[in-house]
């Protein structure tokens, strides 16, 4: 009898500590806010963005640009349409009016920024909040382009630094 009492508490405690140590997926409150790091096909990491929550919804802008030196470069957005005409690139938002239902993201658009079109945007957080799936398109969700995004650590960038939301100089 002590012998299978000591094999039952092995067990559970084996069976507590593997429990204990598995990864655990994000809880319900794991959201796109934060960081983000955007890279080309070919690894080049283009830019940073940090997304938060406006007035129930979720928006991304850009907060650090790496030039690529076989790349046009842009400090503006000359193309930009209304209030983000000519507004710096630093701070400007890109994403915009994502609703959120779990880990999916949906019914926002994102603008290019070097023509200013603008595009249906969906967004798809991974289980484990370290990879964001971005797919604009045109009208439908299968006609369009996915990108996958890293998260970067909360500390990639002190508060003060970060970028206001940015606007063209003439609508100041």
């Amino acid at each position: 009898m002590k012998a299978i009492i000591a094999l039952a508490t092995l067990a559970l405690t084996i069976q507590s500590a593997a429990a204990a140590t598995s990864a655990t997926p994000p809880s319900d409150d794991s959201t796109v806010t934060g960081f983000w790091q955007q890279a080309d096909d070919d690894g080049h990491v283009n830019a940073w963005f940090y997304f938060s929550r406006v007035h129930g919804l979720y928006e991304g802008r850009i907060v650090k640009m790496f030039a690529q030196p076989d790349k046009p470069s842009f400090d503006t957005c000359a193309r930009c349409p209304g209030n983000q005409k000519d507004a710096p690139m630093l701070g400007l938002t890109i994403v915009k009016g994502m609703k959120r239902d779990g880990l999916h993201y949906q019914d926002g658009t994102i603008m290019d920024p070097r023509d200013g079109m603008s595009f249906g945007a969906e967004l798809d957080l991974s289980p484990d909040g370290q990879k964001l799936s971005v797919r604009g398109y045109l009208g439908l969700p299968m006609l369009g382009q996915t990108q996958v995004w890293t998260r970067l650590p909360d500390e990639t960038m002190a508060p003060a630094d970060i970028p206001p939301d940015s606007v063209s100089p003439s609508s100041d």
